[in-house]
């Protein structure tokens, strides 16, 4: 039998959520090895994010069944109120397993979706929305212009050359193209091909510009919109988050990327702050050591990486 009255009846105004909530997606499962720095990588992140984003958030963290150590650092993230809302998964459920809950749950009208190694510059909200809130039919925006395969932007296309202003060229500037595709582990040699044999779209609309192209890593949206390509069926972890791009794509969406650069990937360290990143450009390159060399030679390098990810394997798949 209930004794008394629920204290709650009494409470006649509730916590209403920001009109945007960011949503991060993070996956530690130990601190060695590849995840030696990532925690450093995601407080960077947060720290970033929340710098001057332009607009006020909630942020909501989903923890993709993360070490002990991760999931005491997000908890007392969250009671110190920093986190708004926290999620904390028992299981690696696999990016699509993530977003199916994240972009269901998120209580805001617009989602901000980030991985957890994304490096954020002031302002990388408001212009997102911006963008967001000025084109028509816009299924996501990125915070970063880079260039992602033309399959997945050709509705955004169609729809600019009959109403906007289009124009096509190298709008990216090569530093800011390079430094996006060196933190993804390729050369710089590898890149001046392709930087010179591809091209950008810019589009002009309502005194607002942006570049043809959106990406799965970081992108703003209306919850509305994410709606229509729930739930994600995904059977594995990674590899298959194009899905998005696609179905977004096909839908008639528009895919849009903000003009400079507002968002970086850190990947797995903070190299990229320690001005690592292409280190030796331009100039000579150190010797490397002899157990480096055959560390690199791809009998030896498939035979170790294939136990690595074997053992990988035993422990958290």
């Amino acid at each position: 039998m209930r004794k008394g009255q629920n204290p709650a009846k009494f409470v006649k105004d509730v916590a209403r959520p920001e009109r945007v909530t960011v949503a991060l997606l993070n996956y530690i499962p130990f601190l060695s090895g590849f995840y030696a720095e990532t925690l450093d990588v995601l407080k960077v992140s947060l720290e970033s994010m929340r710098k001057d984003a332009g607009l006020p958030f909630d942020l909501m963290v989903f923890d993709n069944g993360s070490c002990p150590e991760v999931r005491d650092y997000l908890v007392k993230e969250k009671e110190e109120g920093r986190i708004q809302y926290l999620i904390l998964s028992e299981k690696n459920m696999g990016k699509g397993g993530a977003w199916n809950v994240m972009l269901t749950g998120a209580p805001g009208e617009i989602i901000a979706y980030t991985d957890a190694d994304v490096l954020f510059s002031p302002n990388w909200l408001s212009r997102s929305v911006e963008i967001l809130e000025t084109f028509p039919n816009v299924g996501m925006v990125t915070a970063r212009p880079f260039r992602t395969p033309p399959e997945f932007y050709e509705g955004t296309l169609n729809w600019a050359r009959e109403n906007a202003t289009l124009d096509e060229g190298q709008f990216i500037p090569w530093d800011t193209f390079l430094e996006f595709n060196l933190s993804l582990g390729q050369t710089e040699e590898e890149n001046k091909k392709v930087y010179a044999e591809t091209k950008d779209w810019r589009i002009q609309y309502m005194g607002v510009t942006a570049l043809a192209g959106a990406s799965h890593w970081q992108f703003t949206a209306y919850k509305s919109t994410l709606q229509q390509f729930l739930p994600f069926d995904m059977d594995k972890p990674m590899g298959q988050v194009r899905q998005l791009d696609k179905r977004m794509n096909d839908a008639g969406l528009l895919r849009l990327m903000v003009s400079d650069p507002l968002a970086m990937n850190m990947s797995n360290t903070l190299g990229y702050l320690r001005g690592e990143l292409g280190q030796g450009r331009g100039a000579s390159k150190k010797k490397t050591s002899l157990g480096k060399r055959l560390l690199e030679l791809a009998p030896i390098k498939k035979i170790l990486l294939t136990v690595y990810n074997k053992i990988f394997s035993w422990y958290y798949s």
